[in-house]
C-alpha cells in the first residue's frame, strides 16, 4: 500500500468512527471499534476491520454495517477530500481474539514449567 492510500486508510478510520458513533442511528451498531481499513491504490474499495464488545452479535453488526455503508459513504463525501469514495466493504477483524489465544497458550506454558 503506497503511502497516499495508508494517509487515506487512517482519515477514513478515524471518520467512519465519528459517523458510527455519532450519526448512524442504529442500535445493532452500538459498541462497534473499526481497527484497520485497507484501501487499494486505485481507491476504488477498502476494506474495513471492525470489531464488537459483545461476541454474540457479531453477524448481527455485520448485516447492519453492510446495509448502511451506503449511508457511511455518503457521510464520508463531505469529510474526506477525495475525487472518489471508495466502496466499502466491512470485514470482522479476528486479530484481536487470536492475539488473546496465543497470550493464553503463553500463559499456559509459563505455568506448566
Amino acid at each position: 500500500m503506497s503511502i497516499k492510500s495508508e494517509r487515506i486508510a487512517d482519515l477514513i478510520i478515524e471518520q467512519i468512527s465519528y459517523i458510527l458513533a455519532n450519526e448512524v442511528k442504529n442500535k445493532d451498531i452500538d459498541f462497534v471499534t473499526i481497527t484497520d481499513a485497507s484501501v487499494t491504490n486505485d481507491l476504488s474499495y477498502a476494506k474495513i476491520y471492525f470489531t464488537v464488545l459483545d461476541e454474540s452479535k457479531r453477524e448481527v453488526t455485520e448485516k447492519a454495517l453492510k446495509s448502511a455503508s451506503g449511508f457511511i459513504r455518503h457521510a464520508l463525501r463531505d469529510r474526506v477530500d477525495i475525487r472518489q469514495i471508495p466502496e466499502l466493504k466491512f470485514i470482522y477483524d479476528e486479530s484481536i481474539e487470536y492475539g488473546q489465544r496465543i497470550e493464553e497458550k503463553l500463559k499456559e506454558i509459563k505455568e506448566t514449567d
